[in-house]
């Protein structure tokens, strides 16, 4: 039979192997990525309206995770959006490529998707996209469908 203090042992082992893994899924799932953020690079994109995008979106090219949004700023001269992006190193995108915001289904989260230009220059730490495609606001769709109705004549 074990003794008291060997089974006590063995309680706070497991025990303080449990709170490391709830520590470890924590982070996984906040996706915490202070400990590579060397290994990343910053552009910015400017949207006139980026609907529901929140800060840590995903961004993807051709449906692969290749970064997340860092911040979200207005920009009182040009009366926009500036979503600043970090992009994982190993992806290098063309300096004319392009940002629209997506949604992933019907009402999903929201994201950025990249796609790629044909510049032989890649996009640098600090570059800006210029070519952008700003969110699809559902309640606008409706509104413009709703009003098209009502003002189009009767069909006799």
């Amino acid at each position: 039979m074990m003794s008291r203090t060997a089974l006590d042992l063995w309680v706070g082992i497991f025990v303080a192997i449990g709170f490391a893994a709830l520590a470890f899924l924590a982070f996984k799932v906040a996706n915490f990525s202070a400990l590579n953020a060397s290994e990343t690079y910053r552009i910015e994109a400017p949207f006139d309206n980026i609907g529901g995008l929140k800060v840590r979106a995903p961004v993807k090219s051709a449906g692969v995770l290749i970064g997340r949004v860092q911040a979200i700023r207005f920009d009182s001269d040009s009366y926009r959006a500036l979503v600043q992006m970090e992009i994982d190193k190993r992806f290098e995108f063309p300096a004319d490529s392009s940002a629209s915001i997506l949604t992933s289904g019907l009402l999903g989260e929201q994201y950025i998707g990249l796609d790629a230009g044909a510049d032989v220059e890649p996009l640098k730490d600090g570059d800006r996209v210029l070519l952008t495609q700003s969110a699809v606001v559902l309640e606008k769709l409706i509104g413009q469908f709703l009003f098209d109705k009502a003002a189009a004549p009767a069909a006799q």
